[in-house]
């Protein structure tokens, strides 16, 4: 049976109602409590989309990467793509999901195995996930779409500048050739012109291989550069969904209102105009989801 290219919705990505509990710390009487880190997630990934997810260290950011990517399982709802659940299971089982599906770690430094050289790093996962040859095509061609050349094959990670780790990091993932890229702090760390040159790389991708991309990050201003639609995460729920220009515009929810003035206070950005004045949104809208973004 030949598996669909797309949800039945259309969606390369569905998250539909997923919750996930943590155990909190033992009562003496020899209980526990347990804490919701997500609760009632739900939105879809179209292809080609450029989207943010944005929200406070804590929020439950890391919690849903990892669901997205099949390495926990959810307590409730669920996630699927091309018609089929995504849950932890063997590599092998999730073999044509990291097809799909690749990520971009926060720390490209701890992610590259420091005794293999680029071209091994970029080829690693070709041979992984059974992909047929020749790799040696396919690790060029990711070079130069994160426009580094061929003399960085035979570097070690050590020798590479911490945008440089970060390219070989994004080439890794995009010679497998996926839909989706999910994209954990990838700006996380650099200097400013470091992370224009990740951002350029990005936005060259979306445009000339038709990637789409999950930008996730506590900045908002990392996200209204790349992303056309932003969720806001608080608190392990959604509480924004809404083209990016439009949230900045006149954000429904003080936690958003909070991030966009932590993102205004940092040097060097161009970020889109705000309704806010000191003490707007004082107390908190109710959660606001968008239904404006049909496909």
């Amino acid at each position: 049976m030949t598996m669909p290219e797309l949800n039945d919705d259309g969606s390369l990505l569905r998250v539909s109602g997923v919750g996930k509990r943590m155990p909190g710390p033992r009562r003496w009487w020899g209980g526990r409590d347990w804490r919701h880190t997500l609760r009632d997630i739900d939105f879809r990934l179209y292809p080609g989309e450029l989207i943010g997810l944005a929200g406070v260290s804590g929020a439950g950011k890391s919690t849903l990467l990892n669901l997205m990517l099949g390495l926990t399982r959810a307590d409730g709802g669920e996630i699927v793509c091309r018609g089929r659940r995504i849950a932890p299971g063997s590599a092998r089982a999730l073999r044509w999901y990291r097809r799909v599906v690749q990520v971009i770690p926060q720390d490209p430094a701890a992610s590259l195995d420091p005794r293999m050289r680029v071209g091994e790093l970029i080829r690693e996962p070709l041979v992984r996930l059974g992909i047929e040859g020749p790799h040696e095509v396919r690790v060029g061609e990711a070079l130069e779409q994160v426009g580094l050349d061929g003399g960085y094959l035979m570097r070690r990670p050590a020798e590479l500048s911490g945008g440089q780790a970060q390219r070989v990091a994004i080439a890794r993932a995009m010679a497998v050739r996926p839909r989706l890229l999910l994209a954990d702090e990838p700006l996380s760390g650099l200097d400013l012109p470091l992370q224009a040159q990740v951002t350029r790389v990005l936005k060259t991708l979306h445009h000339e291989a038709g990637i789409g991309l999950l930008l996730i990050s506590h900045d908002l201003s990392v996200v209204c550069r790349l992303c056309q639609r932003t969720l806001v995460l608080d608190d392990g729920a959604i509480i924004e969904d809404r083209p990016t220009e439009a949230l900045f515009r006149a954000p429904a929810h003080e936690r958003t209102a909070a991030l966009i003035r932590a993102a205004a206070m940092l040097p060097g950005q161009d970020l889109p105009p705000t309704s806010l004045t000191p003490g707007s949104l004082s107390a908190a809208t109710p959660a606001h989801r968008s239904q404006e973004l049909a496909p």
